[in-house]
């Protein structure tokens, strides 16, 4: 790339990247609005129904996000009674966060989102997994 390109906004990656996210965020809203979820909530839950109970730092870390940021979006699934915070007994510096029953259920309604996903921005599950695959390298960079 010459110089007199370099710096064109076109030709940026972290454009085109931050470009994307917000328009695939975009495209998620309506499908989760019938759940009662947020994106972030989302993804909040993917981890939990991966596996549950988890720690507030665990899930954060898991979702390359600050523990302070988790928080509210902990406490509004808590008083949808999606999820349950407890302090942990053996040491109640961590915060164990757990599926209620009804967080639980939801898994089975959220079952069609991927597929919708895909529908609705045009591409097929191989197509979504090379992008995956292709943006790993950045994804498991963690800032300094």
């Amino acid at each position: 790339m010459s110089d007199e390109n370099a710096l064109r906004l076109e030709n940026q990656v972290c454009f085109a990247l931050v470009t994307a996210a917000r328009n695939i965020v975009s495209i998620y809203r309506p499908v989760l609005e019938p759940l009662g979820l947020t994106h972030p909530q989302y993804l909040v839950m993917l981890a939990l129904w991966e596996r549950s109970p988890r720690s507030l730092g665990d899930i954060a870390s898991d979702l390359a996000m600050e523990p302070a940021t988790l928080s509210p979006l902990i406490k509004r699934l808590e008083a949808q009674g999606r999820v349950k915070r407890t302090r942990r007994a053996a040491d109640e510096r961590v915060l164990d966060i757990s599926l209620t029953s009804s967080g639980a259920e939801l898994r089975t309604a959220a079952l069609g989102i991927p597929a919708e996903i895909m529908r609705r921005v045009g591409v097929d599950e191989a197509a979504l997994v090379q992008l995956r695959d292709g943006l790993a390298p950045f994804a498991s960079q963690r800032r300094e």
